[in-house]
């Protein structure tokens, strides 16, 4: 398979079709709506929680004119079913993703962190879901504690560069002089704290030893070019 295009899909208020009505299914639908989607599933039989939600259902099997109007198709169904509904995708130039079905699909959600205004999505194109899972586990606790500081020193400076004009080369380097500026304020500030007190809280203790915490923050400016 050729290197996939990472992809983030705005479906607020587009319809996207879901086949499938079982546990699966179920979980696809969190996502969908989660997204804002506007979500018609089809399926013979579905889990009780399909049927209490405020969604298009309809109790029956799969057919070719479902597709109409849709933007995305979520296949969550059988293999003889998943093939149903990518033949008849294909041919409206429809994406599919059809949930642990690598063949029958031209789209694959991943494995995705969500933290304070920041996503980061994994994929594995479908072929090791479970390493997928490891892997956003990994990064889930990589990604700083005060991810919040770095989106608001973030958007600070965005909004500085688009006005004077910064070109984006020099932005990275400089976004990362400003997010080292943030622990070295902590450090600061607590050290100033316990030379003018004596006491000083032992989060800003920790801050102060530990300085960056997250390792390729010490790194070179150059690294982010």
């Amino acid at each position: 398979m050729p290197d996939l295009l990472p992809l983030f899909l705005n479906l607020t208020g587009r319809d996207v079709l879901l086949v499938g009505g079982g546990p699966v299914a179920t979980a696809k639908l969190r996502q969908l709506l989660a997204a804002g989607a506007s979500v018609h599933l089809v399926a013979p039989e579905v889990t009780d929680e399909i049927a209490h939600q405020s969604i298009t259902l309809s109790r029956r099997r799969f057919a070719p004119a479902d597709l109409d109007g849709a933007w995305l198709v979520v296949a969550a169904a059988t293999p003889e079913v998943n093939r149903q509904v990518a033949d008849a995708a294909e041919q409206r130039r429809i994406f599919v993703n059809a949930v642990d079905d690598p063949a029958n699909a031209t789209a694959f959600l991943s494995g995705v962190v969500r933290r304070d205004g920041v996503t980061v999505a994994i994929s594995t194109s479908g072929a090791a879901p479970a390493l997928t899972a490891l892997l956003r586990e990994g990064v889930d606790a990589l990604l700083p504690r005060d991810l919040a500081a770095w989106m608001w020193q973030a958007r600070a400076a965005r909004v500085a560069w688009r006005r004077d004009g910064v070109p984006m080369a020099a932005r990275k380097p400089r976004l990362l002089a400003a997010l080292n500026a943030l622990y070295d304020e902590e450090k600061t500030a607590a050290t100033a704290e316990h030379a003018e007190t004596g006491i000083v809280h032992i989060a800003a203790l920790a801050a102060a030893d530990k300085g960056p915490r997250v390792p390729w923050l010490h790194g070179p400016e150059d690294s982010w070019l």
